[in-house]
């Protein structure tokens, strides 16, 4: 096995390295949240018209449900910023749902009905663009089941600055040959390797899906306990969300995606696109009726199914997919998807949250990334199972550079190496929320009884059930976002921009000459 520990050992921030080079910072969120009835069940209703078109709209779309709301922010250059537009956001959507609908603030659904059907899949209309991303949707339940689609997760999007790569560049002898994109790739991936080494630790510190509603296992064999009569968990889990009854699946544990290097990982990914699997061609690409029901019978029918708690990306242009656009034009950002909905933050997540996975990213970007080989994510597995089920143990060890190490001890080492990167954002930013954010999770990491998921569990004890939890909770979102108003120039400005976004869907169906089974056939 790879030296599991020699990209953090002895972790000092490099000489050349100071606040300035933080200035080209930016981040953006991407958050999924349910839409439910006020009995709590799935809604059933379509998209809200007056929220605008969920094909066209840039910042309010949905994911894979009709009823999962996806609300995306505009990078921006401090965290602050990002939770303040994901908050108007928020509030545009309670402005816009039909009466007494609630936006559900849990990762892990309930209240669904036992018929998959029920949970309507994304329509976005009758452009082929629009038609091709529904049936991908229906390629997704068909294969996993549409209960799984429903998860919801926040995704926090990272980049640096192209002064922090050409200061580095300059600093490193053996890279003198690379163009700056080439040598930003090569850092950005040493990023995510290394995040991939402490996804635990984000688990651990975030995670906030202990449990699950029974309509969540209903017909599915597990090995959760009851916490009482409608709520099934584990006593120390983190994030089932993140684990086997997650958003996880079997086809997808062999792949061996690598991140070593940019050509590597697109031929990797493109592989998977290109390769038919067995079940899926069992599964049949049309219905009875001649109705495409999947894109196509390959491992992942497009990149965005293969799932990886990080990603790097890129802006893709009109027609263009992710890995074309990673190829041509490299990392841009990278993906930060290991983050559970915070249920007690009224827009899913806490500006310490932000300040936290900023200051680790910084810590993976800066620290040695030896290459990530199939030995090393066989560890990283086996630790990621054990912190997702019984992260909260006493005791709990994790494999660290091949021996076992106490989870506790692990993350307090880490924890405490990243302070000084924290004090640094804070000189950059003004203030200490970096500093007390790593304090803050120190305080966490240290005592169990103190995360997310340890309340969650004692407050769904307390309540009577998972489901009362969430309820309660959501009302108290609207209540506290709804008394909250956005500038009048603001408001114009999102109503403009729904009505612009109904406008452009139009243009583009009235445009559509192409019959959908041909523009199908050339995709595939």
């Amino acid at each position: 096995m790879s030296n599991f520990a020699s990209s953090f050992v002895d972790f000092e921030i490099p000489n050349w390295f100071d606040s300035q080079h933080l200035a080209g910072m930016l981040r953006g969120i991407e958050k999924e949240g349910l839409r439910v009835k006020p009995d709590g069940y799935l809604a059933q209703t379509p998209h809200p018209t007056k929220l605008g078109s969920k094909l066209t709209h840039p910042f309010i779309t949905t994911d894979y449900s009709e009823s999962l709301l996806e609300l995306i922010t505009d990078p921006k250059t401090s965290p602050k910023e990002t939770l303040n537009m994901l908050r108007q956001l928020h509030l545009l959507v309670y402005q816009g749902m039909p009466e007494g609908e609630l936006m559900w603030p849990l990762s892990m659904p309930c209240m669904l009905s036992s018929n998959d059907e029920d949970i309507p899949l994304a329509d976005y209309g009758s452009s082929n663009t629009g038609k091709l991303k529904t049936l991908y949707r229906s390629g997704l339940g068909i294969r996993y089941g549409r209960r799984m689609q429903t998860i919801a997760g926040l995704h926090y999007n990272l980049s640096f600055g192209d002064d922090l790569f050409a200061a580095w560049q300059a600093q490193t002898p053996a890279a003198q040959d690379l163009t700056l994109t080439e040598f930003r790739n090569d850092k950005y991936l040493g990023l995510i390797r290394n995040f991939k080494r402490l996804t635990s630790l984000v688990l651990y510190l975030l995670g906030a899906s202990p449990s699950v509603c029974p309509c969540f296992v209903s017909g599915v064999e597990h090995d959760l306990e009851l916490l009482n009569d409608s709520t099934y968990y584990k006593p120390t889990a983190t994030s089932l969300r993140m684990g086997k009854l997650g958003y996880t699946n079997s086809v997808q544990e062999h792949l061996d995606i690598r991140y070593n290097n940019l050509p590597e990982y697109i031929k990797g990914l493109r592989r998977a696109i290109q390769t038919p699997h067995e079940s899926f061609e069992k599964l049949g690409l049309n219905d009875a009726d001649g109705n495409p029901i999947q894109i196509n019978d390959h491992i992942l029918q497009i990149e965005n199914e293969y799932y990886s708690p990080i990603r790097p990306k890129q802006i893709a242009e009109s027609g263009e997919s992710p890995t074309e656009a990673l190829e041509r034009r490299g990392i841009a950002y990278v993906e930060f998807r290991a983050i559970d909905l915070d249920p007690y933050s009224d827009i899913g997540i806490r500006l310490s949250s932000a300040c936290f996975l900023e200051v680790m990213a910084l810590y993976c970007l800066l620290s040695d990334s030896p290459e990530l080989l199939p030995a090393e994510e066989e560890a990283l597995a086996v630790n990621l199972e054990r912190v997702v089920n019984e992260g909260r143990r006493e005791n709990l060890q994790i494999i660290n550079n091949g021996a076992e190490q106490t989870l506790e001890s692990w993350m307090l080492t880490h924890l405490s190496r990243m302070q000084p990167l924290a004090a640094l954002l804070d000189a950059h930013y003004g203030g200490n929320d970096y500093r007390a954010a790593v304090a803050l999770m120190q305080g966490k990491a240290g005592h169990s009884e103190s995360t997310i998921s340890a309340q969650v569990n004692s407050d769904s004890k307390r309540l009577g059930s998972l489901w009362q939890l969430g309820f309660t909770l959501a009302q108290q979102h609207r209540e506290s976002l709804l008394q909250q108003t956005l500038s009048p120039n603001t408001q114009a400005k999102y109503e403009v921009l729904a009505e612009k976004s109904i406008l452009q869907q139009a243009e583009l169906e009235a445009a559509e000459t192409e019959d959908f089974m041909d523009f199908l056939q050339q995709y595939r």
